[in-house]
């Protein structure tokens, strides 16, 4: 059975805005393990952040200072996701999709337009919506959406490294780099990673 659709976290920040544009972008399509997040966001253009730009193109650092203030200054800002379990179930491009939703379902206040990074808009919106190739370069509300995603996932990522040791979580977030194929060889799939994906799958097979 499908897990509920829910909102995970939701803030609101002060103001109100009488166009209220949405971004949305997600992070952890590409990793071999961990959740895909998606985080929607309504920026208050009373209240500007300067520097909003590609989460990555921008330092760890930096990142966490912006997200601090998109959650204060924002009008409004919602994170959704997809587990593992649900990648494997329905395969990523359609458990981004739900995240997305999620998220912008999450907003405490209704968007008037969603813009979504990537050349897809997810069905179900409550909302008229566009797709934007590169959005998160050129879109600052797509921007904060893609800063807000990508420190939680990594959070957790570096969170993860607790609990599974020896993949390098912490270090590569999951993604198939050389160092993380081969902890996946030796010490065989987590309960983190996605059995759906090839390099998982293989090393089902061939963990020594």
């Amino acid at each position: 059975m499908s897990p509920p659709l829910e909102q995970l976290e939701i803030g609101l920040g002060e103001g109100e805005a009488a166009a209220r544009v949405a971004g949305v972008d997600e992070v952890g399509r590409g990793p071999l393990a961990g959740a895909v997040v998606c985080a929607a966001v309504i920026l208050d253009p009373a209240r500007p952040i300067a520097g909003l730009d590609d989460s990555k193109r921008l330092t760890a650092r930096r990142r966490e200072a912006l997200a601090a203030l998109i959650r204060e200054r924002a009008l409004a800002w919602a994170l959704g996701r997809a587990e593992v379990e649900e990648i494997d179930r329905l395969n990523i491009l359609q458990a981004t999709l739900r995240a997305m939703v999620r998220a912008v379902e999450g907003l405490t206040l209704c968007p008037t337009l969603v813009l979504v990074d990537g050349n897809r808009v997810p069905p179900g919106l409550r909302a008229p919506a566009r797709a934007v190739v590169g959005g998160d370069g050129c879109e600052p509300a797509i921007a904060a959406a893609s800063i807000l995603a990508k420190t939680v996932r990594d959070a957790e990522m570096v969170a993860a490294e607790q609990h599974w040791p020896g993949y390098g979580f912490a270090r590569h977030k999951g993604y198939g780099t050389r160092d993380h194929l081969e902890a996946l060889h030796r010490l065989g799939p987590c309960p983190l990673h996605r059995r759906s994906f090839a390099p998982v799958a293989r090393a089902l097979h061939t963990t020594v």
